[in-house]
């Protein structure tokens, strides 16, 4: 039986935390699903199409490397639900510090109630990458700093291009 995986996130946009993980995934799973969640009371800076594509580039190298299957897929709903469709029995979810760690044991023990057949797996940051938020990047790039250490050279251009008015 493959081992599927789902690494659910909004990656808005992707940053070198997200490649963190999704390298450390690749090495546990058969196939990997990386879900963009969309939310109606959230407004992306990119969209869906956009975020799928930087996904694409950056994430779809690390798992060939490493023999995994790799997709990007959406939800829009519950995260159990989406492993459901995609047919995961894992969801990998990145650790950067306890905060994180606290508000993930809290969303594992409601998965688990929803659906027992999905395990959460938690894979720690490495430490180079535990500072790095989405938020923060988008933050960083509007007001004009230098994103680079922290997002891969594609996304670079692309925040550049989007604030570049």
């Amino acid at each position: 039986m493959p081992r599927i995986a789902i690494y659910p996130g909004s990656f808005d946009p992707v940053t070198n935390g997200h490649l963190d993980i999704v390298a450390r995934a690749c090495r546990l799973v058969d196939r990997l699903v990386v879900a963009i969640g969309t939310h109606a009371g959230k407004t992306p800076l990119f969209s869906i199409e956009e975020r799928s594509t930087m996904l694409t580039e950056t994430c779809r190298p690390l798992a060939e490397r490493c023999g995994t299957a790799f997709e990007v897929g959406t939800f829009d709903g519950l995260v159990v639900d989406a492993a459901r469709r995609f047919e995961a029995t894992l969801l990998v979810r990145g650790l950067r510090d306890g905060t994180d760690f606290d508000y993930e044991m809290q969303m594992a023990g409601m998965n688990a109630e929803l659906d027992a057949g999905l395990q959460t797996v938690f894979l720690p940051a490495a430490p180079s990458v535990r500072p790095i938020n989405a938020t923060l990047v988008r933050q960083i790039a509007a007001m004009g700093g230098d994103v680079s250490p922290f997002v891969p050279d594609v996304v670079v251009g692309r925040l550049a291009a989007r604030f570049a008015s």
